[in-house]
């Protein structure tokens, strides 16, 4: 039996071991950590609100402090991405959490003034979130098995936004009595599940066979399974200049255009469309209803709300539909809500604005259906550019979020192209602009996506290094190798 076949046996092995006590408290361990580091992310909203006015700070010093995330999450993403695909899962997002609890706990100990010293370190906490988005996502899909794969990894996408929640529920309650440098502080949270990450959970099996890396695999899938590691098929030394993995690059993303193309419209097209609406949507709920920013952010709850509730149905749509038609109703529901908010937003509906109206159901595709695409990119490219494939979706997430913002400035021809300021005059130009970004979606899943649910990750994207070849019974197994 060669090696390749051994490979595929414990992959096969592995994808039929059950849901054990150490599956569970990884997958929760990762969650933990996706709702701290989305905390420290979205807490520096609140840190720039107390420190523009103290340390006199202009336009252009705010607007970097809050962009430079941003762009650490581009690069960060992009990087960990090839790291990981070449050194591991495991460590690579253990890293990636340290540095974003870092970079974040360290501000509460910059001197006063130091906005240049604050923008490095909140690039630093971008590069450490990009990093573990690129990393954990595929640790999560190739973690899970086959048969559990859909809804499991598309659950662990909602809690995510209790991060956000977390850090305006934070600030509200405790920014008068530890102040901005403890707010801060509270960024060295992420190193408890970060210490715990590296002892509990365990590598990827199917990155270990790409890679060759059998013994490995082998004690992996044997405390999965309860059995000796020997009673599994694991070749016990790799022929002499035998190369697993050929060397590989972001450019290998590029032999694969149908998904390359794929990941960079349907994540820019979904980063652009949410955080449009939510950054110009309570502005104009304002203007519409004649009610103070305020007032208007508490509507908006209702729109944070059904986000939520969209993810959790979006976790579940898919293990009926599938993925691909499951991105199909996100991208056209999209263009159909968003749409219609546009051309119907100064007209009411049961006495309210449309535009209100109209907005709430829309947050159960343009919010809800990250639950569906998160995964999805890890599960269409190769295990050997897995990582990169969602680096590649991160980084188009990070451009979405910064080009979305300047193309809403250009068509409202506001002078501020960072936060530009919405107007009545705008609005459905605007949003015509954010339901073609989901129109973009729901074509690129009609012409390019392949379905994903159900299928094993090697049949899915052709990786001959983990293509399971048919079910070996532990059992068998076990005899044969005895006898």
């Amino acid at each position: 039996m060669t090696m390749e076949t051994k490979g595929e046996d414990l992959v096969t092995l592995y994808d039929e071991a059950p849901l054990n006590a150490r599956y569970w408290v990884s997958m929760a361990l990762a969650v933990t950590t996706s709702i701290f580091d989305f905390f420290d992310f979205f807490i520096v909203g609140f840190l720039v609100a107390v420190l523009a006015p103290q340390w006199h700070l202009t336009f252009g010093q705010t607007s970097v402090m809050l962009l430079s995330a941003g762009v650490g999450a581009i690069v960060g993403s992009l990087a960990w991405g090839a790291l990981a695909d070449h050194f591991g899962r495991k460590t690579l997002t253990v890293a990636g959490v340290v540095l974003c609890a870092l970079g974040a706990g360290s501000i509460s100990i910059i001197p006063d003034g130091a906005w240049i010293l604050f923008a490095c370190l909140r690039f630093v906490v971008g590069f450490g979130i990009g990093a573990v988005a690129a990393v954990a996502l595929p640790l999560i899909v190739e973690y899970t098995p086959t048969r559990h794969r859909t809804i499991l990894t598309s659950v662990t996408v909602i809690p995510v936004s209790l991060g956000i929640l977390a850090a305006s529920l934070t600030a509200a309650t405790l920014l008068q009595l530890i102040g901005w440098r403890g707010l801060a502080a509270l960024g060295f949270l992420p190193l408890a599940p970060a210490i715990l990450i590296a002892v509990v959970m365990p590598e990827s099996v199917r990155w270990l066979v790409s890679r060759g890396r059998h013994a490995e695999a082998s004690r992996i899938v044997g405390r999965a399974l309860n059995v000796p590691p020997d009673n599994l098929p694991q070749p016990a030394i790799a022929p002499a200049g035998h190369v697993r993995s050929p060397a590989s690059s972001f450019a290998d993303l590029l032999a694969k255009p149908k998904l390359f193309w794929l990941t960079v419209i349907v994540w820019f097209g979904a980063s652009t469309a949410n955080y449009g609406v939510f950054l110009w949507g309570p502005t104009i709920v304002a203007l519409l209803m004649g009610v103070s920013p305020m007032q208007a952010a508490h509507l908006f709850v209702f729109v944070s709300l059904t986000g939520m509730l969209g993810r959790a149905a979006f976790s579940f749509l898919p293990q009926w539909l599938g993925r691909r038609r499951s991105g199909e109703i996100m991208g056209y529901g999209i263009a159909l809500s968003l749409g219609a908010a546009a051309l119907l937003f100064d007209r009411t509906i049961f006495g309210y604005p449309a535009f209100v109206v109209l907005l709430i159901p829309a947050a159960l595709f343009f919010d809800g259906g990250f639950s569906n695409i998160a995964p999805y990119s890890a599960e269409i490219f190769p295990v050997r550019l897995s990582a990169r494939g969602v680096g590649l979706a991160q980084a188009a997430n990070g451009v979405g979020k910064i080009s979305g913002p300047l193309c809403l400035a250009l068509i409202a021809g506001a002078s501020n192209l960072i936060t530009p300021k919405a107007t009545i005059e705008a609005v459905t130009p605007a949003f015509l602009f954010l339901a073609a970004c989901g129109l973009a979606i729901g074509l690129a899943f009609s012409l390019l996506g392949i379905e994903t649910h159900g299928k094993p990750l090697a049949l899915v994207s052709g990786d001959p290094a983990v293509a399971p070849r048919e079910t070996v019974p532990v059992r068998e197994h076990a005899t044969t190798q005895r006898a």
